[in-house]
């Protein structure tokens, strides 16, 4: 039996109470609101201000008004694409991540990437760290399912493995693994707007999970637990 690949971080000086206080902030949201309202239109909120979102920290200028209506700028339409079938990959990711990745980017990039270019890695070593990341989507691991879908949004950036729209195939394949794994089965919760909402943390987190060695990889864990805690105040099933 392979030794459990996540199990260091579950060590770390506070990670396993922060994941379970950000676990019990989303419980509570989707037991004492969520199960009382939800609707499959609760779910498609959840998901277009998620795509705003995601599309203004990609570089988006559009309102979330303006991804409503349609009439948004072309990296929000990219979002809101992936969007509208990222539910539809909830038996893959676990099964066939690699198929999974290539598809979120494929839908992402539809638009302005050339064909032959969506869904595969810019290069060898791109490969390989996708590799890396379906493994940890496949391993046995005694890790909080929260703890698995921050890492490998946390992974997805900083490899940067496409040739486009990497943030954007990130904070989806994070709400994606959040479905697959049982903590948020409607997607109801808004990882993409706590990130928004906690941009400069998020953005400098990222930086130290890159270059910080284990404590950036330490720090983006404690903020990804904050994050995820913020994303159960931004369900709309609060509003």
């Amino acid at each position: 039996m392979s030794a459990d690949p996540l199990a260091w971080l579950v060590t770390l000086e506070g990670v396993p109470s922060a994941y379970a206080a950000a676990r019990d902030s989303i419980d509570t949201v989707l037991r004492d609101r969520g199960l009382r309202r939800t609707t499959p239109e609760t779910t498609a909120e959840s998901l277009l201000r998620g795509a705003h979102a995601s599309a203004v920290l990609e570089g988006s200028t559009s309102s979330l008004d303006e991804v409503r209506a349609g009439t948004a700028d072309a990296i929000a339409a990219d979002s809101v694409r992936v969007s509208t079938e990222l539910l539809s990959l909830v038996p893959t990711v676990g099964r066939s991540p690699l198929q999974a990745l290539a598809r979120v980017h494929a839908l992402a990039g539809a638009a302005s990437v050339d064909p032959e270019r969506l869904g595969r890695p810019r290069d060898p070593e791109s490969a390989a760290r996708l590799r890396d990341i379906a493994s940890v989507l496949t391993s046995t691991t005694e890790a909080p399912a929260l703890l698995v879908a921050g890492l490998v949004h946390a992974e997805l950036v900083t490899a940067a493995p496409f040739a486009s729209h990497n943030g954007i195939v990130a904070r989806a394949v994070e709400r994606l693994v959040l479905v697959a794994r049982g903590v948020d089965a409607k997607s109801l919760v808004v990882p993409e707007a706590a990130h928004l909402a906690l941009r400069a943390a998020y953005e400098s987190n990222l930086r130290g999970y890159a270059e910080g060695g284990a404590a950036g990889v330490h720090a983006w864990t404690l903020y990804a637990a904050e994050a995820f805690s913020a994303a159960a105040e931004a369900s709309p099933v609060r509003r």
